[in-house]
């Protein structure tokens, strides 16, 4: 672990010293880097990969539920359920190694993402004013979080918060759409008849974790800005629905809890994807779902600490004190 902090530091200080769209230009010649809605590059850390060196899946092959052999029924997956389609679950064995997976639901074109160092699973309807786009991993990050980008206009997009942050697209939001993390026992007991992506056609370690033990650190892998206020932990997961951001401490005990007009709920059964070496023995971390008050589900993320706080620092943090 000591080590892994050693080339974090390393990384940091390399990829400050080469904060500036001069050094990038010759990898993103059609980037306008005039655009920008950064205060500074030096925001902008390299994560190791080069553009495309995390793929991006385009037009995933799905299969049944019956079909699935290899998932465990802890692992986490993302479930995406749009009214009138057949539910479909996207594995974070498979989203751990490449990030972005551009599908098609119906007629409604959706990203689906996740960001390890963030823990932030969340699903992006692809439409914009300047048309369809597809995604695909820049190898940035800002604050640990992933930079996206879009294929047609070569603009960067920030995963946490969905919005351009360079190029032409700048200052544009994706709409979020309501998606959730659970593990494939919960998915499958209420989709039986649901659909679950298929393997990808990569040599990759499917199933294992390369960020061992990472969500126990007492901070992130390059992030240099500040912790969290209230002596919440970095790597704490908080629920995070627009603004505000619940500890997932506080669902702990009651399971149910009701503020601000909205409901969230937890049940036991999931494993971390960011504890153990296999995805599959992670610690306990629970299923959360988050609806109105009308029982609808919203958009939320269940996402760390530290991450809400640099992207929403005057973020209201829902703490149940007075």
């Amino acid at each position: 672990m000591r080590l892994l902090h050693l080339i974090a530091a390393f990384c940091l200080a390399s990829s400050q010293a080469l904060a500036s769209p001069e050094f990038w230009v010759h990898e993103w010649p059609n980037t306008d880097f005039e655009t920008t809605s950064l205060q500074s590059w030096v925001e902008v850390l390299s994560g190791g990969p080069q553009r495309d060196g995390i793929p991006a899946l385009d037009a995933p092959t799905f299969q049944s539920v019956a079909q699935e052999t290899r998932l465990t029924r802890r692992e986490p997956v993302i479930t995406l359920e749009i009214a009138g389609e057949t539910p479909r679950a996207y594995p974070i064995r498979y989203l751990m190694w490449h990030e972005i997976v551009n599908d098609t639901v119906g007629n409604l074109p959706v990203a689906v993402t996740f960001c390890p160092l963030c823990n932030s699973g969340i699903t992006f309807d692809r439409r914009t004013p300047a048309g369809t786009l597809t995604f695909g991993v820049s190898g940035k990050l800002r604050n640990s979080d992933m930079i996206m980008f879009d294929r047609e206009t070569e603009s960067w997009w920030q995963q946490a918060i969905g919005e351009g942050i360079v190029g032409d697209m700048t200052g544009t939001t994706l709409q979020t759409l309501p998606s959730w993390m659970e593990s494939w026992e919960v998915f499958t007991s209420r989709n039986p008849d649901g659909w679950v992506m298929a393997q990808p056609d990569f040599n990759r370690n499917y199933g294992a974790n390369p960020y061992v033990q990472y969500d126990s650190l007492f901070r992130p892998f390059l992030f240099s800005g500040d912790l969290p206020p209230h002596d919440v932990p970095a790597l704490a997961r908080v629920v995070r629905v627009g603004d505000r951001a619940w500890p997932l401490t506080r669902l702990s005990g009651d399971n149910v809890l009701t503020e601000a007009g909205i409901t969230l709920s937890m049940t036991q059964g999931q494993a971390s994807a960011l504890d153990d070496a296999r995805i599959s023995k992670g610690k306990e971390v629970g299923n959360v779902r988050v609806r109105d008050g009308q029982g609808n589900d919203l958009a939320h993320d269940v996402m760390f600490a530290f991450a809400f706080h640099a992207f929403w620092p005057e973020g209201i943090w829902m703490l149940g004190t007075q």
